[in-house]
């Protein structure tokens, strides 16, 4: 019986503590202690997810004090101090109300260049009068608050340079300069930012990983996702030894007996866009040249082809490939006549160049009229000799 009121009075204690200190795993549906509000944001860099769930203090909080201007390194204080409660004497701030503020990750990621394992952790964060402040990732996620807080638990500390905001009513978590491969989670409150970069080092090789498990179920069964892998793979000169086979499969046969591959020009230049990345220049040629005399491949395709031809430097190849698409397709005087144009000049042949150029002013389709006056620019430069 003794034992049960003790922890009563402790419970008791932990509740009327400094506002913000109640506990969500309660009995009752009750509103949270000091009415922070319970939150949590989430957002995924490629395949990984992050979320952050914390309570959400306010400025005009316990009882309706003013706090403006007193909440760094008062209300909060500077530095660990001791809380009152729980086996520690020393703690970081819980970075938020209530029970601590946790961090998730689905994936292993580095956050500020350092390494960190996927799962849950507690965020805490040490406030400097000067000089760097702390985020402090600790693996006793399901510590209540800071109060059993004990650096043997942590796995990352990382300094970061807390910043001037706009002012902000109540505690926010946040993602910001969002990239293929990274986020900025931050903090930010009353007129403070306190920033952390999260990075994916390996998300193009996670997506790869992905597309080889799904590619082994239903959507194997379809050759243009084997395409589509084939392609993710070359554009971003990953996983090629496995690119080319899944692009061999999206030309021939997917499913041994289940499914139809397609050969058309779409399929052969993926599987030329893989022989490239892989420094085979020669054979992606020779699978270009089949590509563009395939029966039914399109003027657009070839123009494409050739744009892309030029893009890299190959002038002469572009060259032959757009006189191959005219001579083609005499009736098509749009595609073709441009893809002249571009093609002699960037060769300089600047005559003609510019009997090419006017010929495919000529006739622009509806669809493209608004790049024409950027061909005419580029003809009255041809024509004074620019």
């Amino acid at each position: 019986m003794k034992k049960i009121y003790t922890l009563l009075v402790l419970l008791i204690f932990c509740a009327l503590a400094r506002p913000g200190y109640g506990q969500v795993s309660s009995e009752l549906s009750t509103p949270p202690n000091g009415n922070n509000q319970r939150a949590e944001v989430s957002q995924w860099i490629g395949l990984v997810k992050i979320t952050i769930a914390y309570h959400s203090p306010n400025v005009h909080g316990g009882g309706g004090r003013d706090r403006t201007g007193h909440v760094w390194g008062e209300f909060i204080p500077y530095g660990f101090f001791d809380e009152g409660f729980g086996p520690s004497r020393s703690t970081p701030w819980r970075a938020g109300a209530n029970e601590s503020t946790t961090i998730t990750f689905s994936h292993d990621v580095k956050v500020e260049g350092k390494d960190l394992k996927a799962g849950t952790y507690a965020l805490f964060l040490k406030l400097e009068k000067d000089g760097p402040w702390t985020w402090i990732f600790s693996n006793h996620s399901t510590g209540w608050g800071s109060y059993q807080y004990d650096p043997k638990d942590e796995a990352l500390r990382v300094g970061v340079n807390p910043q001037a905001a706009s002012y902000t009513e109540f505690l926010t978590y946040g993602f910001d300069e969002r990239r293929p491969a990274s986020a900025l989670a931050f903090l930010q409150w009353e007129n403070k930012r306190i920033p952390f970069k999260i990075e994916v080092p390996n998300v193009n090789e996670l997506y790869v990983a992905q597309m080889r498990t799904e590619l082994e179920s239903w959507p194997g069964f379809n050759y243009q996702n084997w395409q589509a892998a084939a392609q993710f793979c070359a554009d971003n000169k990953i996983n090629l030894q496995e690119a080319l086979i899944w692009a061999e499969k999206a030309i021939n046969e997917p499913f041994r007996n289940a499914a139809l591959g397609r050969e058309d020009f779409s399929t052969l230049r993926t599987k030329a866009a893989v022989l490239e990345a892989m420094d085979r220049s020669a054979e992606a040629d020779t699978i270009m040249d089949k590509a563009v005399r395939l029966p039914g491949t399109s003027t657009f395709f070839i123009y494409q082809y050739c744009a892309r031809l030029l893009a890299n430097g190959r002038k002469e190849r572009a060259l032959e490939t757009a006189k191959f698409n005219q001579q083609q397709h005499p009736e098509e005087k749009f595609w073709t006549y441009l893809g002249l144009a571009r093609a002699y000049t960037v060769s300089g042949d600047k005559n003609n160049a510019i009997r090419n150029w006017e010929i495919a002013l000529t006739n622009v389709p509806p669809s493209q009229r608004t790049l024409v006056p950027a061909f005419e620019n580029v003809l009255k430069k041809l024509k004074e000799g620019k």
